[in-house]
């Protein structure tokens, strides 16, 4: 999947799932961090994508949020 259609997936949803997308991935970013620390990883790249998934998500929602490009809040 490419980034542009990756954006234009998460663009489609709804606020709510959003909402649960972003708290699922950090609890993931918590124990993978956590992981690696203790023991390693062995995909340590998967940080960095949660990361930017997070932040895209975040992206998103401010924009909604501000009505930034046409978008509104989709409940």
């Amino acid at each position: 999947m490419t980034a542009k259609q990756k954006v234009k997936e998460l663009r489609e949803k709804q606020d709510s799932e959003l909402e649960f997308d972003r708290k699922e991935l950090g609890q993931e970013l918590f124990d993978l961090r956590f992981k690696s620390s203790a023991e390693g990883l062995a995909n340590p790249n998967r940080i960095r994508e949660i990361r930017r998934s997070v932040a895209l998500i975040n992206t998103i929602l401010n924009e909604r949020a501000n009505g930034i490009r046409g978008a509104s809040p989709k409940v």
